[in-house]
């Protein structure tokens, strides 16, 4: 069972890593969300064990550790809150420079300050 939770692991924090070095920004936001994803069952494969609840167990029998679970929890929590973050971010980058490409943000931003440094002026001056 061990070798099903790590082989799905790895192939989350595969292809998560693949969609991390593309150059689209969307891609990039599923890519950081599938490894975390993948960090999260990593976690729950490591306390993999069958047992009672530990609020009233009997006396010999294996107790399940529920740390584990709540902290898989609150890396859940986490997760969404950051991609929820990255999202708002990215729609912000569409919007400002109509593209969601890194490539065309960059060549964006070069362009400008080329322009700021031939005309000297401070970039707060030109946004008001």
């Amino acid at each position: 069972m061990n070798l099903v939770f790590a082989l799905a692991a790895a192939v989350l924090f595969g292809a998560g890593a693949y969609l991390l070095l593309k150059r689209d920004l969307v891609r990039v936001v599923v890519g950081a969300s599938l490894i975390s994803q993948s960090a999260i069952l990593t976690l729950l494969a490591s306390a993999l064990t069958r047992g009672q609840a530990p609020i009233h167990p009997l006396h010999d029998a294996p107790v399940s550790d529920p740390v584990v679970q709540s902290l898989a929890l609150t890396a859940l929590v986490i997760g969404l809150a950051v991609t929820a973050l990255l999202l708002v971010v990215v729609d912000r980058v569409s919007h400002a420079y109509h593209t969601l490409t890194q490539d065309d943000v960059a060549a964006s931003e070069a362009a400008r300050d080329a322009v700021l440094e031939r005309i000297g002026a401070d970039p707060e001056a030109l946004t008001e």
